[in-house]
């Protein structure tokens, strides 16, 4: 490593501005999981709806967002819609939306493969009943679908955490752009990004271990 001497202070010293950074990538994950879990659905009831006005809809959203990369949707929402719509979205809002928009077109997949999943012979058996579309949908369907996309929608969480670091390119104060704004001030990369590496290790690894074991333990049901 040459001269280069590893400093085992660095961290401490500016643990609470790095902790600041933390807090705001769990928040905009999780924020961006939420509005990501309603817009999945949307995308999903639209590609399967019977109508195909609203199908091509669904469908079209899914393919353009799912095919082209994250930062350049990122960067075209923050730096574009001002230009043509005159739509301006400060970055943290602009972050927000372009995750949840790209995470949707996945979660989206993961709604429709549970639905169809779900036997028809329970819809059928709902119809038999006497049930609206709507009713068995809401009471058969859709809680089946959920046990069954609740660990692949856990780790599309895991991959917020690691998208959120996109932020740090349009100057969100996550914990990457905090990595950044302090490794130029103290000019210390190697122990301040290997923190950050660590970091989100910390927080994924485990998430990940958890969903394995979750499906390992659908899967004996």
């Amino acid at each position: 490593m040459g001269g280069y001497r590893f400093r085992w202070d660095i961290i401490p010293q500016n643990i609470d501005f790095l902790m600041t950074g933390l807090q705001q990538t769990l928040t905009i994950s999780a924020i961006t999981l939420c509005l990501a879990l309603l817009g999945g659905l949307v995308i999903a009831l639209l590609d399967m709806s019977r109508f195909p006005p609203l199908r091509f809809i669904g469908v079209a959203i899914g393919e353009v967002v799912r095919n082209t990369p994250i930062l350049v949707q990122l960067l075209w929402i923050y730096y574009v819609l001002p230009m043509s719509l005159g739509i301006n979205l400060d970055a943290w809002t602009a972050l927000v939306i372009g995750l949840s928009i790209y995470s949707s077109a996945f979660i989206a997949e993961v709604y429709r493969a549970g639905i169809q999943a779900v036997p028809v012979g329970h819809r059928e058996a709902a119809q038999v009943l006497g049930l609206s579309a709507i009713q068995t949908f809401t009471r058969i369907v859709l809680p089946q679908a959920v046990r069954l996309t609740l660990p692949p929608l856990a780790a599309n969480f895991v991959q917020l955490i690691k998208y959120s670091s996109l932020g740090a390119v349009i100057s969100v104060s996550e914990i990457t752009r905090r990595g950044m704004e302090l490794s130029a001030s103290t000019f210390r990369p190697l122990e301040i990004f290997t923190f950050i590496a660590v970091v989100y290790f910390l927080i994924c690894w485990p998430l990940a271990m958890s969903i394995r074991f979750w499906e390992r333990r659908m899967s004996r049901r």
